[in-house]
């Protein structure tokens, strides 16, 4: 069971720390340069943990098994963080730009399992598409 929550758990806890830090960057900087400096201590954490989880293992060894998933994930992780600090400075709430955002992810997401990985389009998840829609309306109701 733990094995199936921590997951979960960290990507809320790092969710929750993320969404801190991209509201609270300075007006003043320029966001593409503080993702200079994200990106940097993202690479040397990445390596400190990959050295500790790891012992003996080939970083090099290990590149040599990768596809062009690093690449893509790079990039889009830009998209996200430009994205969101824009959107904050755009006026947008931490209350509920997440939840806008996750609501419309949510809908993207169910087309991508079904067209890419055949995954099961039920109704249940079409009428959980209708009530996340639903609420996005009341949620945005000003």
């Amino acid at each position: 069971m733990f094995s199936y929550i921590w997951p979960i758990a960290l990507v809320i806890l790092s969710e929750v720390i993320y969404q801190i830090c991209a509201k609270s960057a300075p007006e003043t900087a320029d966001p593409l340069a503080a993702l200079t400096i994200t990106y940097l201590v993202a690479a040397l954490t990445s390596g400190i943990l990959f050295f500790s989880l790891n012992r003996g293992a080939n970083l090099l060894n290990e590149y040599s098994r990768l596809n062009a998933m690093p690449f893509l994930l790079g990039v889009s992780i830009v998209g996200l963080e430009t994205g969101w600090i824009y959107a904050y400075r755009a006026g947008w709430q931490v209350s509920t730009s997440f939840i806008v955002q996750s609501a419309f992810l949510a809908v993207a997401l169910l087309a991508v399992g079904y067209l890419l990985y055949h995954e099961t389009l039920s109704w249940h998840k079409i009428v959980g598409i209708g009530i996340c829609l639903i609420g996005l309306i009341f949620i945005n109701h000003k």
